[in-house]
């Protein structure tokens, strides 16, 4: 049985006596064994290009220290997206003592073509065949022993799911290092090839298709897969395969829609509770009103807003994706919109990096890496915005529920605002095709590529393991970024609208100078003013609306949408004002994280600007066309 005990801490003391790489294309399990080798705990996912750069862990085998990196997933050694090149700039520039070839015994002829290439630069290796017990279920079954002849590796059957087979590997792995076993290079696979010149590639894959076909075919022997295939037929038919993928998301907003409203109202009463007592802590202390006001009405009301609003739909949503991600369905949804997004001059993948902006559009924009060509990466990161985030999604629901649902929650409302929502990201998709197709022709020009992406056999999910690193590894992280932005903005707006020039406050100042182009499309200078404050995080927005509608600038629990419409409706709000207010909360500049994401990720200043300026025109324009509409009509 595989042992914890080997794991190392990742101190830099640790020196290591060798380093190892582990390589693979994508979705084969690699980081599940690097994991199992590490002791560490990278996320991973049942779809292409979940890892996008290296990481690195430390493990002890037999009194050595072995440092392990586990490479991005990529198909080929020629540098044609970004995985692709931090894979290969690896394998060719770094000393290393052993690098383990990690393919899926399911189809592993399709592999193999890619472990050909790596022993091209590699000569001590080890071909794992992971996933072994999935292709033993499949009917395929491998003669390891030729297929190590014919490679001149060792070969270990691996499933790293449960563990199986690591031992051994970790064995072969110390063995190859320390010179017990000697690797040597079948000559005639590798004859007159250079994987590096991109010249070359394409009669060297060629050649390596050939091998891998010639080898496979003296080593694997294979069943049948009609079972997966009928599978497949449904879910990728064009007939029945968008569909479904509607009926799938509309469930998971439905079942986050009403699983968030309960848990929302209780957060909100205890947080009522506890700043009760806070105050009365305060007066026993004798702390100045003006301290209360900032560190009470201020910071504390707003943080408690964004927990109890922000928290329950994330610990809903997140962890339900999670699942959809394992299962291996998202490459299916890439399939289903490839045409699509070819047509608009964009890449079929970007529908993967849509579907993570619905988390966080920066972890989208990072996701953009997975797509080959400059041009269409570039489009699918200007258009990952408007995809709405997680942030983005309470306030969509409130409005929702406030004005278009009845504010009186239960299964007929839940039911509505899951339909509603739908429809939202629907015209999201839509709106994202057409902006493409738009880019494809002016800021981001190119020849379309083709699509490339493998659909992964699908996986029963780690129902336990997935549920908790999906809560810890995104709900928590995105809601901790959330609130270290929340508290200092609580501060902010408090004092904004508490210190006075004159008779008005600072908040008023700006909010009226606002107020005339607010009220042209359908808002007013206060919800202009919540989306300037709220550049940090989207969270916020509506913190900041009902803190200046209030008098004195203090954000009052609303422990119901009820009593949240009645203040809104007070202030002026009508269908029109929150239609318009549901566009601008869609499309409107990134956040700060994800414009800060998109500098890095582009290097390039021009290309952050249009990613804020290409939504907030589009929203502008149609909150105008909509209230320009209505005061028609």
């Amino acid at each position: 049985m595989f042992s914890r005990d080997n794991f190392v801490c990742s101190k830099k003391s640790c020196k290591s006596d060798y380093n190892i790489a582990l390589a693979g294309n994508p979705n084969v399990g690699k980081s599940t064994i690097f994991n199992a080798l590490t002791g560490l705990k990278q996320h991973t996912g049942n779809w292409t290009g979940k890892t996008v750069e290296c990481s690195s862990g430390k493990t002890k085998i037999k009194g050595k220290y072995f440092e392990i990196t586990d490479l991005p997933g990529t198909y080929s050694m020629v540098s044609f997206s970004e995985e692709e090149n931090v894979a290969r700039n690896f394998l060719a520039e770094n000393k290393i003592d052993c690098t383990v070839i990690v393919i899926d015994s399911n189809v592993i002829e399709r592999n193999l073509s890619f472990a050909l290439q790596v022993l091209s630069l590699q000569k001590n290796a080890i071909l794992c065949l992971n996933l072994c017990d999935e292709a033993e279920k499949n009917g395929i079954s491998i003669d390891t022993d030729e297929l190590s002849l014919n490679l001149g590796i060792p070969v270990v059957c691996t499933c790293a799911t449960k563990k199986r087979g690591l031992d051994e590997l970790k064995n072969k792995i110390f063995e190859i290092c320390i010179g017990n076993i000697k690797c040597f290079r079948v000559e005639r696979n590798f004859e007159n090839i250079d994987v590096l010149n991109i010249n070359d590639y394409k009669a060297a894959s060629h050649k390596f298709a050939s091998l891998s076909k010639r080898i496979c075919n003296q080593c694997v022997y294979k069943g049948s897969k009609e079972k997966l295939s009928k599978l497949d037929k449904i879910l990728t038919s064009k007939s029945t395969g968008i569909p479904i993928m509607l009926l799938l998301f509309a469930i998971l907003f439905w079942i986050t829609a009403i699983g968030a409203n309960y848990p929302s109202q209780w957060l909100s009463y205890l947080f009522e509770i506890l700043k009760e007592q806070l105050t009365k802590l305060f007066d026993f202390l004798s702390i100045t009103p003006f301290v209360t006001g900032i560190l009470i009405d201020g910071v504390y009301t707003t943080l408690a807003w964004v927990v109890s609003v922000m928290l329950p739909p994330m610990a809903i949503f997140f962890p339900l994706f999670s699942l959809i991600e394992d299962s291996g369905y998202l490459p299916r949804i890439a399939f289903n919109l490839d045409k699509f997004f070819s047509k608009c001059g964009a890449h079929g993948k970007q529908s993967l990096t849509m579907a993570m902006g619905l988390g966080c559009n920066a972890c989208g924009v990072t996701g953009c890496r997975i797509i080959e060509s400059p041009q269409e990466r570039k489009i699918a990161i200007l258009t990952n915005n408007f995809m709405p985030c997680n942030g983005r999604f309470p306030t969509l629901i409130a409005l929702i529920m406030m004005f278009f649902a009845g504010s009186s929650f239960g299964l007929i409302s839940s039911i509505e605002v899951a339909g509603i929502l739908l429809l939202i990201i629907v015209v999201c998709v839509l709106l994202t095709l057409v902006i493409s197709k738009f880019l494809s022709r002016t800021f981001a020009k190119g020849e379309p590529s083709g699509f490339a992406l493998e659909l992964p056999p699908y996986r029963k999910p780690q129902i336990i393991k997935t549920l908790v690193r999906s809560f810890i590894d995104r709900t928590l992280f995105v809601l901790a970024r959330a609130v270290a932005v929340a508290a200092p903005a609580g501060a902010i707006i408090w004092l904004t609208a508490n210190i006075y020039i004159g008779d008005v406050s600072i908040l008023q100042y700006c909010t009226e100078f606002l107020d005339p182009f607010g009220k042209f499309i359908g808002l007013d200078g206060v919800i202009l003013m919540a989306f300037i404050l709220g550049f940090p995080a989207n969270e916020t927005v509506i913190p900041i609306i009902i803190m200046s509608y209030m008098a004195n600038g203090t954000l009052v629990d609303f422990s119901s949408y009820k009593e949240l419409l009645e203040l809104f409706s007070a202030n002026g709000w009508t269908f029109v004002t929150a239609i318009c207010m549901m566009i601008m909360c869609v499309l409107h500049y990134p956040c700060s994280t994800t414009c800060l994401t998109i500098k890095k990720e582009t290097g390039s200043l021009k290309t952050t600007l249009l990613s804020m300026i290409i939504p907030t025109v589009i929203g502008i324009f149609l909150c105008m066309l909509v209230a320009n509409t209505a005061r028609i009509l």
